[in-house]
């Protein structure tokens, strides 16, 4: 018998599941601990760039001399080029210069936010400081991107539609409704208005087509509605007594364990939207819900809503709703539309550029 061969069985498949799974583990650690070091290294290099900028001679010449000299010596690290050493002197800038009206201590400042703000990449840190007015706001973003993961891409998007500025805004009865902290973290799922620019719809809208426009684009709604809401279906079917009702949109959401009534109106808030939505969250209360999930809630997505007839009338309702708008693709206001020149003319003058050799 051949002992350099082994009997490839269902314990050495496991034994090399586990060892693969070990592996990517140690990979990931590996690449995390050098993303932290490389950050902690940044922050360092942008205060001694500031600081020899001040106490020196050397002035705006010193990040193109510096740039040139390390390129050199280290040819293959591509973090030494002029615009991201000004990156890195503007990012030290921004927290110690925020710091100023923050109620924290250089020293602690460091000690917190380093350990946060090197748990995400660099260009995740760049997008973020790049694009926020405060360390408040910035900390939120480098908050979400590490508990939800997100790519730059989706950061950036998260930042432009002004997530920070609206989530936890909805009005909503979960404080009255839901117990603590559930009714909490309830809230913040929620954001007001909801942003849905990845929709262009005809000015005679309905429901339908707002519904439908939705779902042909889920994966745009559920990065916009956020972590934890998974789809189950439009038009959901509930039967009471003789009469059968259809559900908008139909959720489930992971993290707050509770089925999610989405309502969606064309038109501006009126109180009787409650009524009806507060009878479809009974219903799935007493149809679907089963042991180990929390109370259902509801979102009813308006045009527009006067926020104290939204309280008013979410006053004495007893399930827990949250009233949020929404906002379409910013259409042009027609008086823009007839200066701005067309597809037309706007490619006759690059084919005239092109010919003139530009």
């Amino acid at each position: 018998m051949n002992k350099s061969k082994i009997v490839i069985d269902k314990n050495y498949k496991k034994w090399l599941t586990e060892l693969k799974s070990r592996i990517r583990n140690v990979q990931l650690k590996a690449a995390v601990s050098v993303n932290r070091e490389l950050l902690l290294f940044y922050w360092e290099l942008g205060a001694d760039i500031v600081q020899k900028q001040t106490d020196s001679a050397w002035g705006d010449g010193l990040i193109n001399q510096l740039s040139k000299d390390l390129s050199a010596e280290f040819p293959d690290m591509k973090g030494f080029s002029v615009s991201n050493l000004r990156y890195v002197r503007q990012w030290h800038l921004f927290y110690s210069e925020q710091n100023t009206n923050h109620q924290q201590a250089v020293g602690d400042l460091e000690k917190e936010l380093l350990s946060q703000i090197s748990s995400i990449p660099w260009g995740h840190n760049i997008a973020i400081f790049s694009k926020c007015k405060s360390i408040t706001e910035a900390l939120y973003y480098v908050g979400q991107t590490m508990a939800n993961n997100w790519s730059r891409s989706v950061l950036v998007h998260q930042i432009e539609s002004g997530l920070y500025s609206r989530e936890g805004k909805s009005v909503t009865n979960f404080s009255m409704t839901l117990p603590k902290p559930y009714s909490d973290l309830a809230i913040e799922s929620l954001k007001d208005p909801y942003i849905f620019d990845f929709l262009t719809m005809t000015k005679d809208y309905s429901e339908r087509d707002l519904e439908k426009g939705l779902i042909d684009h889920i994966a745009h709604f559920l990065l916009e509605l956020g972590a934890g809401f998974a789809y189950l279906g439009r038009q959901y079917p509930l039967h009471v007594g003789k009469r059968d009702f259809f559900i908008d949109l139909l959720f489930y959401h992971a993290r707050l364990h509770c089925y999610v009534v989405i309502e969606l109106k064309t038109v501006d808030f009126e109180p009787e939207h409650t009524g009806k939505l507060n009878f479809y969250i009974k219903t799935i209360d007493e149809q679907l819900r089963k042991e180990g999930d929390a109370p259902a809630i509801g979102i009813l997505l308006c045009k527009n809503k006067d926020k104290m007839v939204a309280e008013y009338a979410l006053s004495d309702i007893h399930k827990p709703i949250g009233i949020s708008e929404y906002q379409l693709t910013q259409m042009l206001p027609e008086n823009l539309k007839g200066s701005l020149p067309s597809i037309e003319e706007i490619e006759a003058e690059l084919n005239s550029d092109e010919g003139a050799g530009v």
